[in-house]
């Protein structure tokens, strides 16, 4: 969309193939804003090391500071200061990277001209004088910090008396996942049958595992199944000081209270594709952590993200974000208060179910996409208008879309990303997918697009009853429903018009056989759509016949065009008014296509009324749903009715869509740059330009939320917004190009390759 930026954002933290929580954050988070930002800004790494620990590391790694070297830290901030590509600084902050050298860290802070951004990982409480002083002088170095709690946010501004406006919230990132089905990780695992109990993350006195050994013989009484797995070696901290004797307590402790056959220890530090399956199949997780100050916890993170229901300690991180239901708080130290939350747990299924919804929405924000838009606004903020940011085009995942199909149809709602059958199938989803999937096939000319399309318009045939017209609702065993009795059909009626002629009018990619059919089809469907008046059925139909004129021009679909342009443009007479030209007294759904119709009308007829009447009506609403960053569609909490205050929020991914499509075709007849450039802005709020700066589209699953509400996400991936979503994104790429060929998102480009190689070392 955009050329790539070089400015540099360098991150001063410690990093892989380093062990600790720090450095895996630190991946995770540059990765994210690779993958979402790289034509924004490039990012680079001063790696953190001692004298007594050293690594071998990537490309990306351009600087490594030697913390234990009192003379590194005034070179380093110099070289920083030197290099005009930098435009950013941002510290990963633990207190224990710069033991018995704060003051060099401190002189290495207000030494540099670059803004700083530190992020607190711990905020104490209790801060001894020396403490306090210290964090209050990271303050005043930086032009921004970040924390991951509100609690840490509140005790730098209680107790270190640090501005609140320098003070950014961003919680700990966590992973997008797929949530396979338990039954077929645990049989990959080999723990089919199994009640699994969980915990991971580097070993260390901290975690207190043993209080969940000492509540488990209770447990297990009353539930002979359960299997605890502690998952990860030992903290190389502890090897590196006492060894394993850590582990081996615990191993003791567990042929002590005979817990052999219901303990596994995964020794060994496990990678992410195999840590989240492990959580995935987890039936309930377990934080047991010591620490009463401890900020935030990765781990905790991560297990909730997965749809774990959690039993805590009460670390502030947990207290805030397992409230309201969203998990169960015992006290530090106390087995048999956790035994007792353990088998409550464990003998309620609607319990553990509720918990794991509540914990999914409560998480849903933290996911390292929308962390890593909360650090690029951020960073756009502070760099002085140096870097502005562009939204990355996300690579193809039809995943769910094919995950919602059957041989019959697509599926119409998903409870979060797994496809409920019980919702059945309606022919407004269907034809939509059949538009979705011939666009994606023109692309891509991916063959296996074609089975899909086959189903699709097997689905609108299956749909056409004998008197020319279609029926919507279809139950899961393919009977058509009671609902076909009680909703107007009209709409679903008209989007089978455009599905049709929008298939016909790519007849070149099709089989002529194929293409017979939807004529026939089309044909049967005009004789019944004379009688239609509704303003959008109208609407969807002339978008269809415009299509099938492309390459079947016939009397009947000419005329009947005109006839519902006309009545379109009475219907504008009326209501219009200065201050609302638009064609009825309110705005409610699928806007964006009445405009669209009007335009095809006049590139079919060339008359000019119908170009005067798409042009005004479409300028009143862009100026309606567009403001100076983001569009904002309008709500289905109450539709903006003239004169009237509108609702706020309830944005539907199909209305942006609808928008994006209908930017496109303006674009194409009037090639005004405006069209273009609010496009790329409608698109962009799939990918996280929204009100909430959350990302609507999945790229785990590739499916698409089915809403942004004023406060949250609605996590499930229905049909209707997945197939909305991959409409706009085909759309878009025939404007701004396909993405990037997929490379490691961390590699720097070849122009600074030897730069990055040199390592410098301080």
């Amino acid at each position: 969309m955009h050329q790539p930026n070089s400015s540099e954002i360098l991150f001063i933290t410690s990093y892989p193939p380093r062990e600790c929580g720090i450095a895996t954050y630190s991946h995770d988070l540059i990765r994210a804003l690779e993958n979402k930002f790289n034509k924004s800004f490039q990012i680079s790494v001063c790696a953190l090391e001692s004298e007594y620990e050293k690594h071998q590391y990537a490309d990306h790694v351009k600087y490594i500071l030697d913390t234990s070297d009192s003379d590194a830290y005034l070179k380093i901030a110099d070289t920083i200061n030197r290099d005009k590509n930098i435009k950013i600084v941002v510290f990963q902050h633990e207190f224990g990277f710069y033991h018995q050298h704060e003051e060099e860290f401190r002189r290495f802070l207000f030494s540099l001209i670059k803004p700083v951004v530190v992020v607190f990982h711990t905020v104490l409480p209790n801060p001894d004088d020396a403490m306090k002083s210290n964090v209050q002088n990271m303050g005043a170095a930086a032009d921004a910090l970040i924390v991951m709690t509100e609690n840490s946010s509140h005790m730098l501004t209680d107790i270190y008396d640090i501005p609140q406006e320098k003070i950014n919230v961003i919680p700990h990132g966590t992973h997008l996942v797929p949530h396979i089905d338990k039954k077929i990780l645990k049989e990959k695992y080999g723990v089919t049958g199994k009640k699994i109990l969980s915990t991971f993350g580097l070993l260390s006195p901290g975690k207190g595992i043993e209080t969940t050994l000492e509540a488990l013989p209770s447990v297990i009484a009353q539930n002979p199944d359960v299997l605890f797995l502690i998952i990860g070696k030992t903290h190389p901290g502890i090897v590196k000081h006492h060894g394993e004797s850590y582990r081996e307590m615990l191993e003791a402790k567990v042929s002590e209270l005979g817990l052999q056959n219901h303990v596994r220890f995964i020794n060994k530090y496990v990678q992410l594709p195999e840590l989240l399956e492990y959580l995935q199949l987890t039936n309930i997780y377990l934080f047991t952590s010591r620490d009463p100050h401890q900020a935030v916890s990765g781990t905790f993170s991560y297990a909730l993200s997965c749809g774990c229901p959690i039993i805590a300690t009460p670390i502030p991180h947990a207290k805030e974000v397992l409230r309201d239901d969203a998990g169960i708080i015992v006290d530090f130290d106390n087995p048999a208060q956790l035994s007792s939350a353990i088998s409550l747990l464990l003998g309620d299924n609607t319990l553990r179910k509720n918990m794991r919804l509540n914990g999914l929405h409560r998480i849903s924000a933290t996911v390292w996409e929308n962390s890593a838009i909360a650090h690029a606004i951020l960073f756009e903020k502070i760099s002085g208008n140096k870097i502005s940011l562009q939204y990355n085009l996300p690579e193809f995942n039809l995943d769910h879309f094919k995950r919602l199909t059957t041989d019959f149809g697509m599926i119409q709602f998903s409870k979060l990303n797994q496809p409920d059958i019980n919702s059945g199938y309606t022919l407004d989803d269907n034809a939509r997918a059949l538009i979705a999937m011939c666009q994606h096939y023109e692309l891509t000319n991916d063959q296996d697009d074609l089975k899909y399309i086959r189903i699709y318009f097997n689905f609108i045939k299956y749909c056409m009853q004998p008197e020319g017209y279609f029926l919507n609702y279809v139950d899961g065993d393919k009977k058509f429903t009671e609902q076909n009795n009680s909703i107007n059909l009209a709409d679903a009626n008209g989007r089978a018009v455009w599905a049709l002629g929008y298939f016909i009018s790519r007849a070149h990619l099709f089989h002529s056989s194929l293409i017979d059919e939807a004529d026939v089809l089309i044909q049967q469907a005009l004789d019944h759509m004379q009688t239609v008046h509704s303003t959008r059925a109208m609407a969807f139909t002339i978008k269809g016949l415009h299509y099938y004129n492309e390459k079947k021009t016939s009397y009947k679909s000419s005329s009947l065009m005109k006839v519902f342009a006309d009545r379109l443009v009475q219907m504008y007479k009326h209501e219009s008014e200065e201050g609302w030209n638009w064609f009825e007294s309110y705005l409610t759904y699928a806007n964006s296509i009445i405009p669209e119709a009007m335009l095809y009308a006049y590139m079919e007829t060339g008359e000019q009324v119908y170009k005067n009447i798409a042009t005004e009506s479409f300028r009143f609403l862009l100026n309606m749903i567009f403001n100076k960053s983001c569009i904002k569609v309008v709500s289905n909490r109450g539709w903006i009715k003239k004169g009237e205050v509108p609702a706020c929020f309830g944005e539907q991914p199909i209305d942006v869509a609808y928008t994006v499509m209908t930017l496109s075709r303006f674009y194409d007849v009037f090639k005004e740059e405006d069209y273009l450039k609010k496009m790329e802005t409608a698109f962009n709020w799939f990918v996280g330009s929204n009100h909430l700066h959350q990302i609507i589209y999945n790229p785990c699953t590739g499916g698409c939320y089915d809403g942004l509400e004023e406060h949250h996400v609605n996590l499930n991936q229905g049909a209707e917004s997945t197939v909305s979503y991959m409409m706009a994104r085909c759309t878009v790429e025939k404007y701004f190009g396909p993405p990037a060929p997929k490379q490691d998102k961390l590699k720097p480009n070849p122009q600074r390759q030897l730069q990055f190689n040199k390592k410098i070392r301080y």
